[in-house]
């Protein structure tokens, strides 16, 4: 897991929308598997460890279905600490009869599923970055069919107990509307660096040669609107820089590039060209 610790940048909380909080808060302890931290009429903010929160679900008064065809959140994807972990969890979703898709990324394996907002989640372990492949700064990854029957020799039925202490918020993909600004944003603004791009389609970005910490794609239409701001989906994700220096020279690069910074009640926030907000902690 030292991909998401300082001093590297990393992604530490999503904050998604979503129509009915006691729906959300079951579904998220039940299948997902993750406790509540801290809890309000409107909001939870869910732990694995009991201690850091890197989902919180809120309910905004008026809340909205999901829009298609918008930019905002793909999915959020929540990295567990072994193969056994993700082999275990694979028997659980069998029980309560979750439906998933899988990938073998070749630097990882993944469970891909929707929450009853359809906001879009994805379960997975990381192969030993050792056995990653690099071309110069590009990693290589694919999408091939999982192997369930390899994985599930690594788990047994029955022992999932929740999400383990050790998972974190491994990274975010989300839609946006065009990527060459995109990719000026999260470069020359955000210090990411770019590990995989796919044409004008899909970019994958990183810091301190991870796969990805973030992934963005045109999948729902280049020039993609934003969505309404009370429809269900991603309100905002937060960035963990290593310190207060850190936050302060990302804020400088990204008013050189015209972006939006806004710093109120403790908190520094921007926006993609996309739309997406994200808040800069350290």
């Amino acid at each position: 897991m030292k991909f998401h610790q300082k001093p590297i940048t990393y992604v530490s909380n999503i904050t998604i929308k979503v129509e009915n909080i006691n729906r959300s808060i079951a579904f998220y302890q039940d299948i997902v598997g993750f406790k509540v931290l801290r809890k309000t009429a409107t909001s939870a903010e869910l732990t694995a460890d009991g201690t850091t929160s890197i989902l919180t679900v809120e309910k905004p008064e008026g809340a909205l279905p999901k829009q298609e065809r918008t930019t905002g959140l793909y999915h959020f994807a929540i990295l567990l600490p072994s193969r056994k972990d993700l082999a275990n969890f694979v028997y659980h979703t069998v029980d309560v009869g979750l439906q998933l898709g899988a990938s073998d990324h070749l630097v990882s394996e993944a469970l891909y599923f929707s929450d009853p907002d359809g906001n879009g989640i994805e379960v997975y372990q990381d192969r030993d970055p050792s056995t990653w492949t690099w071309n110069g700064e590009h990693i290589n990854m694919t999408v091939d069919p999982l192997d369930f029957e390899d994985l599930l020799q690594e788990g047994n039925r029955d022992a999932w107990q929740g999400l383990p202490e050790q998972t974190v918020m491994g990274h975010i993909h989300l839609h946006v509307a065009d990527i060459p600004r995109t990719k000026h944003f999260y470069e020359e603004g955000l210090g990411f660096e770019t590990v995989t791009q796919f044409g004008n389609q899909a970019l994958f970005i990183s810091k301190g040669k991870y796969h990805h910490h973030i992934g963005l794609n045109t999948w729902n239409g280049i020039g993609a609107p934003p969505p309404a701001e009370k429809s269900a989906g991603l309100k905002h994700f937060t960035l963990t820089y290593a310190d207060q220096e850190a936050v302060e020279d990302v804020v400088k690069q990204l008013r050189a590039i015209g972006a939006i910074v806004e710093q109120k009640e403790g908190k520094t926030s921007t926006v993609d060209p996309s739309g997406n907000i994200i808040i800069l902690s350290h």
